[in-house]
């Protein structure tokens, strides 16, 4: 059986990536003595070491990786062991071009970077196998083994390939999805534009098409690749419960990553672990912590570990912003803050060589540990310690956003009344709502339970599977506030439009029916009224007709002048509210206030703009997280009659605490 995350770390895990093999052995040591001293428990290894441990086919070097972990393991440090499959060495290329990837135009890709592989080349998945066995069996019993990072990042570089052994899978893939042919053209609407297929060998890829291509053929070519791209690591993961059927096995996200279903993902892996790098240019906690929080909520809230982040500044932008001193710790606090129980590193050692040499990490290249960076890393690597009972607790919102990976395809797909629509900017514009309200929020699929929460908001839900509307509506039924935003319930998982008049999923639920939809040019604008006040809106007009809903705010202008923008219906014991169009952010957070007010949820504590402040609970305690992203210091007021542990400072609190600019207060209080 396999062992529980928190029994495996019972503190929160801290440390990085590690390449020893860019270094030599007198380097191991002294990093091993560093990482002791700046609280590094966990490092994940040998993430690109393919070309170093298979030296040729067949033909392993295990023993420089031996010492490593022998290293790590004296020094009490753990292992994330990599099983090195995310880049192939050249002599796997060399000798069986047929595992390199093929672009859109028919080009294959070449050696000499990373990722360059076909998730559907049997010769690649052979070589897979063969590697991840020999580190399976050679390491299955060391003691330093914590747990198995697969591969890395999958789909970062490579989330679609062209090669003829991919479209032979494409074709497999649809035979088991389809059956018969006639059915693919059913699902498929070939009759459009004389695309019926005879056979399975007409179907070709939807690319180097002269104008748009079947929207049904392109996203079942990126449910494909998805599931192409799964498969390799479920391979892995397979290989390693077998050998290792007690160590935990994961592979790392990413941020705003779109081609891979993470909520499908997540159900095979022991621990969601992702990586994330905000621009420091953007200025935008938000949307960091919104993916930390969906992060947490692909496992039905258990923790998850962010397995990469950077300690000061990137490579591979234009500008590449270092963090201020301070941030780097208080974005790390917000980590822990919305369920991470593991803050790591890309990387441990900056490297000297190769395309990422100027990547910021743990130790810099002077190797200077008084350097401003390894102290903040020391610093919060030696808090962390003061930690370990939050690892294991919990969020408890009352709030939850629908997140669908293939509605973010769909949605964007072309060809739509406005081509310009982002689905993520549509998540973020209600997330952050709630996040500068201190609200905490879960994301759920589709089909998720809804149970638990009052309030569930479904921005821009394009898509709805036959069937999935019953969940919103149980959900309404039941007492629950459903708000539904603009361009929702239009089509099925076919991309093909539900009938019966927009949106027809959601017009009884909704109470009302959408006549027309008019986008807005890119600088138009329009004004709604609610409650005898102006707000602006931009993007898109529903032309809504009301059949029981009743109208709270209205268009003041064009030729929809009056018509409703904004609905409320009675459903059940419930209520929907429909957001027919895009609106200023100054309309969303007078609306919401009134229906946090009225289902009674607030914040956990009263805070100033920019702060953060966010609960983890445990069966008997509650940990209270404040983090201040200004530049000055805030005052917050504490809850009356409780006394709080401030776990940093091994204090007692009441009444008031202050918080320093760009930094944290962590307290606890008994439940």
């Amino acid at each position: 059986m396999v062992k529980q995350i928190n029994e495996v770390m019972p503190h929160i895990a801290f440390g990085g990536d590690y390449n020893p093999e860019q270094w030599n052995e007198q380097v191991w040591i002294e990093d091993a003595k560093l990482m002791q001293e700046a609280g590094v428990n966990l490092v994940s290894v040998a993430i690109f070491s393919w070309s170093v441990l298979e030296l040729e086919e067949g033909k392993f070097d295990f023993n420089w990786l031996d010492k490593v972990l022998d290293i790590l393991h004296s020094h009490g440090i753990g292992v994330a062991l990599a099983t090195a499959t995310a880049s192939p060495p050249a002599w796997l290329s060399k000798r069986y071009p047929e595992v390199l990837a093929v672009k859109e135009n028919g080009v294959p890709y070449q050696v000499g970077s990373r990722q360059h592989y076909s998730p559907n080349s049997k010769r690649y998945r052979y070589a897979v196998k063969q590697l991840v066995k020999e580190m399976a069996s050679r390491y299955q019993d060391h003691p330093a083994l914590k747990m198995w990072h697969i591969n890395n990042e999958y789909g970062c570089h490579l989330a679609e390939c062209y090669s003829s052994e991919s479209l032979e899978a494409f074709r497999e893939w649809l035979k088991q999805r389809y059956a018969t042919v006639d059915n693919l053209n059913d699902k498929w609407g070939t009759n459009f534009w004389s695309q019926r297929y005879n056979d399975w060998d007409e179907i070709q890829f939807p690319a180097n098409l002269p104008t748009f291509y079947n929207p049904s053929q392109k996203l079942d070519y990126k449910r494909f690749m998805n599931n192409s791209i799964f498969e390799l690591y479920k391979i892995e993961k397979e290989i390693l419960r077998e050998v290792t059927p007690d160590v935990p096995v994961f592979t790392n996200f990413m941020y705003e990553f779109k081609p891979l279903n993470y909520f499908e993902w997540a159900k095979d892996m022991d621990l969601v672990t992702w990586d994330s790098y905000p621009d420091p240019r953007e200025d935008k906690p938000f949307r960091h912590a919104m993916h930390h929080d969906l992060m947490r909520s692909l496992k039905n809230g258990q923790p998850f570990y962010l397995m990469e982040q950077v300690t000061s500044h990137v490579n591979w932008r234009d500008i590449n912003l270092t963090k201020k001193p301070g941030e780097m710790r208080l974005w790390s606090y917000s980590t822990v803050a919305r369920g991470g129980d593991g803050v790591m590193y890309f990387q441990w050692r900056q490297g000297r060589a190769g395309a990422e040499k100027f990547h910021g990490a743990m130790v810099p290249h002077s190797s200077n540990t008084n350097n401003r960076t390894y102290q903040e890393v020391k610093q919060l690597g030696n808090e962390l310690k003061q930690l370990d009972g939050v690892v294991g607790s919990s969020s408890k919102a009352k709030v939850a956003i629908v997140f669908d990976w293939e509605n973010w395809w769909a949605v964007e797909l072309e060809g739509k009344p406005h081509n310009k629509l982002s689905y993520l900017d549509q998540v973020y514009k209600y997330y952050q709502v709630f996040y500068e309200k201190n609200i905490a929020v879960d994301f759920v699929e589709p089909t998720g339970d809804l149970s638990n929460y009052q309030l569930v908001v479904a921005p821009m839900l394009y898509m709805i599977k036959n069937g999935q509307e019953k969940y919103l509506e149980d959900f309404a039924k039941q007492g629950g506030t459903l708000v539904v935003s603009f361009f929702s319930g239009i089509s099925d998982e076919q991309d093909h439009i539900h009938l019966g008049g927009y949106p027809a999923p959601l017009r009884s639920l909704l109470g009302l029916t959408v006549e027309e939809f008019a986008p807005m040019a890119d600088e138009e604008k329009n004004t709604i009224v609610a409650n005898g006040e102006k707000y602006q809106v931009d993007t898109w007009a529903d032309i809504i007709k009301l059949e029981g809903a009743k109208a709270i705010a209205t268009y003041k202008e064009n030729w929809y002048e009056n018509s409703p923008a904004v609905t409320i219906h009675r459903y059940g014991k419930g209520s929907t509210i429909y957001i027919g169009t895009n609106p200023s952010n100054d309309y969303l957070d007078q609306l919401f206030n009134g229906i946090l007010q009225q289902v009674e949820i607030e914040s956990p504590l009263k805070a100033p703009k920019n702060v953060e402040i966010v609960e983890r609970i445990k069966e008997d305690k509650t940990y209270v997280f404040i983090l201040n992203h200004n530049n000055d210091p805030v005052i917050i007021d504490l809850k009356e009659g409780i006394t709080y542990q401030d776990c940093l400072n091994n204090r007692q609190m009441t009444e008031q605490i202050t918080v320093k600019n760009t930094d944290v207060a962590i307290l606890a209080y008994e439940n």
